[in-house]
């Protein structure tokens, strides 16, 4: 990539991001088709399936800047990438149909259990970063196994609740929406419902592939580009990457709530920020070195941040602001300030 041009690499990223866009949404329509099909998301592998396949854009640019050996982009397109894909649901907010902000209508504190999963995780992101790289099993840090056996646990936990609730909660005026994509929507058909699933799977491998394609161009482009322009790589990673590989993201959940499925736009965000931060071991694998301890303090602060707005919208979804403000809930005004404080402070610790 060093003998093209900038312009060459922004052309090349800026087609690189419309076509992680365009492939993403086929690959999630075709991704809820098999699941309603065949059943995935019941099975500990349906779920990990689920969501590799959600995650082709972090893992495309996690396995290509892993290779290049450079670990802050990596790393802050995984970690950065939870507070930008959080900000995912402020965008959708402005789409909510009627007066009441999406944190109201969910209706269900099934989110707020799978935030408090991302904040587990995102807790051992921290443990990684202090231990020194010297400390790995081949090459992987224990810190990215961690991650794995307690995301493992958390979707199997998350699961048991999802089809055996121990208690039962009403809120008033909410309206939730489906729980799960596998139960069909009451007035809307899925666009494949007619195709056969050899069909569909042949949609999925197609989407699959471009989708890879596309992420290994925004990776190399954007390592180069960083490199032109003096732009730390974690602060490139975090912010211009993040954003490009979570448009399939924006597309789907602003699908969803125009749908009043509100519930599922939490669920999904959350959800894919819980599998990001698991792909560590893959860079690890990549790299033939810890990622976590040479991520930096950069990655620590975006660390937090993620918390942060975690939190407050998983908080949210208890308090339920009723009121609006320019089409966004309270809890979107404060995140989206949060966000550009956060982003700001990284600006400064970087330098």
């Amino acid at each position: 990539m060093e003998k093209f041009s900038t312009i060459a690499l922004v052309g090349i990223f800026l087609s690189g991001a419309i076509t992680t866009w365009i492939a993403g949404v086929y690959l999630s329509r075709t991704t809820d088709a098999l699941d309603f099909r065949w059943k995935l998301g019941d099975a500990i592998g349906g779920m990990i399936l689920l969501s590799v396949s959600g995650s082709l854009p972090e893992v495309a640019i996690t396995i290509s800047a892993a290779a290049q050996h450079n670990l802050k982009l990596a790393a802050g397109n995984l970690i950065g990438g939870i507070a930008m894909q959080t900000m995912v649901l402020a965008i959708c907010d402005m789409f909510v149909k009627g007066k009441k902000p999406l944190s109201y209508l969910v209706g269900s504190l099934m989110p707020v259990l799978e935030a408090s999963l991302v904040m587990a995780i995102v807790a051992l992101v921290f443990m990684g970063t202090m231990l020194p790289p010297s400390v790995a099993l081949f090459g992987v840090s224990p810190a990215s196994i961690a991650i794995i056996v307690v995301w493992v646990l958390g979707i199997a936990m998350l699961n048991k609740v999802r089809n055996s609730p121990a208690w039962e909660i009403t809120m008033q005026g909410s309206k939730s929406g489906r729980p799960h994509r596998r139960i069909p929507h009451p007035t809307v058909h899925h666009p494949y419902e007619k195709w056969s699933t050899t069909r569909i799977f042949m949609l999925f491998l197609i989407g699959s592939i471009v989708t890879l394609a596309a992420g290994v161009a925004l990776a190399i482009s954007s390592s180069t580009l960083s490199d032109r322009f003096h732009i730390n790589g974690v602060i490139f990673g975090a912010t211009i990457l993040a954003a490009a590989s979570a448009l399939p993201e924006i597309s789907s959940g602003i699908a969803a709530v125009r749908l009043g499925d509100h519930q599922l736009v939490m669920s999904d965000v959350f959800g894919g920020n819980a599998f990001q931060i698991c792909l560590f071991m893959l860079a690890d694998i990549m790299a033939g070195t810890p990622a976590l301890p040479q991520s930096g303090v950069e990655n620590g602060w975006l660390a937090a941040v993620g918390i942060l707005l975690t939190t407050l919208y998983a908080s949210s979804v208890v308090l339920r602001p009723t009121k609006r403000y320019l089409r966004l809930g309270l809890d979107s005004v404060v995140a989206i300030l949060a966000f550009v404080i956060g982003i700001a402070g990284l600006i400064l610790i970087a330098h």
